[in-house]
């Protein structure tokens, strides 16, 4: 039975993430749209940090001293390991300014004759009740593929190949995509904490 205070909010516009973060957790969640400030940082728990707390003194704002709130916000980086690890929490920033299918190109870097296209993906989940700020990891290693693949998914998933598989996550489908979602291992990290 999960610990849930009266009011947990996910700070989210995605309906997918919600709907996943329900089918892990095994429980409703309010999902609530905030514009919050998103730091400049490729840090991605540095990100999230800031986004809970903000968004908690957003929502807090609104009730009663006496009701508990909670809040759960979840962001997501690609760390690439040519560039020391850029762009990690900018990676949408990347996407937006030249396009995630042109990053294999601009890649090709060669290091002693070897091309290096290593890269992990990290999801932090921040939660924050007022007393207790919690971040929870859940991080894959994969690489970048020579060139863009895949239709399904979103953001960078057409460019990002999990260690161990063949398809990028755009190639997957969405049960094989959960099966190394490093999202459901960062969430599934969350259920822990609050069945405790």
């Amino acid at each position: 039975m999960l610990r849930l205070n009266n009011y947990m909010f996910f700070v989210t516009s995605n309906k997918n993430k919600l709907r996943e973060f329900e089918e892990i957790l095994g429980t409703k969640l309010e999902q609530i749209e905030i514009d919050l400030e998103e730091i400049q940082e490729i840090e991605v728990e540095r990100v999230v940090e800031h986004k809970v707390l903000e968004a908690y003194e957003n929502i807090r704002k609104s009730f009663d001293k006496a009701q508990d709130v909670s809040i759960i916000v979840e962001d997501t980086g690609l760390y690439i390991e040519a560039w020391n690890g850029f762009p990690g929490a900018l990676a949408k920033w990347v996407g937006k300014t030249i396009g995630f299918e042109k990053i294999p190109t601009m890649l090709k870097i060669r290091t002693s004759d070897v091309l290096t296209m290593s890269a992990y993906a990290k999801t932090i989940v921040g939660y924050y009740d007022g007393n207790h700020l919690e971040l929870f990891e859940g991080k894959i290693d994969g690489k970048i593929p020579e060139k863009a693949r895949g239709e399904s998914g979103f953001g960078w998933d057409p460019i990002f190949i999990p260690k161990g598989h063949e398809k990028t996550f755009a190639e997957m489908s969405g049960d094989e995509k959960n099966v190394v979602s490093m999202r459901r291992l960062a969430a599934e990290k969350l259920k822990k904490f609050l069945e405790r």
